[in-house]
């Protein structure tokens, strides 16, 4: 399974599967060709008896930057079948790994986003260069952190994953480490010999807890009391009315995330909101894939998905105009809407 040109290498080596995303340029966002040999490559590490776990790691500065925004818009423009097929093996991969039975070491340097954090952070561990930098950052284009981010975000300690979601903050190695996203802080330039030690067959646990350096303290974590605070709103509007009345020594930080959220889409910033009060009931995270199957589907065909993204990666100008100029603006029976069961049915998550 080696082809460069498709955006992904992916070879057995000794006692590991080695994978490594290559479209540099692009950031390594994913493609569905990309996602589809990912998804065999998993499998076939599985049921490979001389395989004992897999590594993923990516080429260039960014692990990845997430889904292909603009392939996804065309396709939900021009093919929407595809697009939703792009959807399902998206999320049926991201469950694979989290059924993955073997070590999954994912070697994590730059900026990895939504699709990236989907394809690395089921697996058993996650290491984090010096230069990482995780975000969900969709409610910027009219999206929602999707991948689980309605399973795992939630889980994060205090509120601090619905603020994540919301405002689309970045967490460097420290925050990410204190938060549990990643398992080990690593340099880059020992990736190499992480990977020399999983194909020669040494336990992951043990090369990783060698190599690991702590990562330092979190300046997220110092934030913890007003995001925590702030954040436990019942409604988004009562968040939003949290933060213009703070006062006191959180009164920047209260402003400064308000002006964030203001420029986000109003629906996007509902339904996450929405995916965030509905985690509760999650029993796993197939759960939750089940449900950002069903809101993803429907909001790459809304115009706010379209402009976000314009904004963002085409014509650039970072000023999208969104469908409602406030999140009053959004009917409630809208917000539910994405929410209902889909007519052609769920995607259909299969185990293994």
């Amino acid at each position: 399974m080696q082809d460069a040109e498709a955006g992904i290498v992916c070879v057995e080596e000794g006692s590991a599967g080695l994978a490594r995303l290559n479209r540099p340029k692009a950031l390594n966002a994913l493609t569905f060709a990309m996602i589809e040999r990912l998804e065999a490559f998993l499998h076939a590490c599985a049921v490979n008896p001389r395989i004992h776990g897999a590594v993923l790691e990516a080429e260039g500065k960014a692990f990845c930057a997430g889904g292909d925004i603009r392939a996804i818009r065309d396709m939900a423009a021009n093919a929407p079948d595809e697009a939703n097929r792009f959807y399902a093996a998206e999320y049926q991969h991201n469950w694979s790994l989290a059924c993955f039975r073997k070590p999954h070491v994912a070697l994590i340097d730059g900026s990895v986003m939504g699709g990236g954090v989907g394809v690395s952070l089921y697996g058993s561990h996650r290491v984090a260069g010096e230069n990482f930098r995780f975000a969900m950052p969709e409610t910027g284009i009219g999206f929602v952190p999707d991948v689980g981010g309605s399973w795992f975000l939630p889980r994060l300690p205090g509120k601090t994953g619905l603020y994540l979601a919301l405002t689309g903050a970045v967490c460097d190695r420290a925050d990410a480490h204190a938060l549990g996203l990643v398992t080990h802080c690593v340099p880059r330039e020992r990736f190499a010999a992480i990977r020399a030690a999983m194909v020669e067959g040494e336990p992951a646990d043990t090369v990783l807890n060698a190599l690991h350096e702590p990562p330092g303290n979190s300046a997220l974590a110092a934030l913890r009391e007003p995001i925590d605070r702030l954040f436990a709103a019942p409604s988004l509007e009562d968040l939003f009315r949290g933060l213009e009345r703070e006062d006191g020594p959180w009164r920047d930080f209260a402003r400064t995330t308000l002006d964030t959220l203001s420029a986000r889409s109003p629906l996007a910033l509902h339904l996450t909101f929405e995916l965030h009060r509905r985690a509760a009931t999650f029993a796993s995270l197939k759960d939750a894939l089940t449900l950002e199957y069903r809101v993803a589907t429907r909001l790459i065909r809304h115009a706010d998905f379209a402009e976000g993204v314009r904004a963002a990666v085409i014509d650039k100008d970072r000023s999208p105009k969104w469908t409602h100029a406030s999140i009053g603006a959004v009917d409630a029976d809208l917000v539910a809407s994405f929410f209902a069961a889909l007519p052609a049915g769920d995607v259909p998550l299969v185990d293994h």
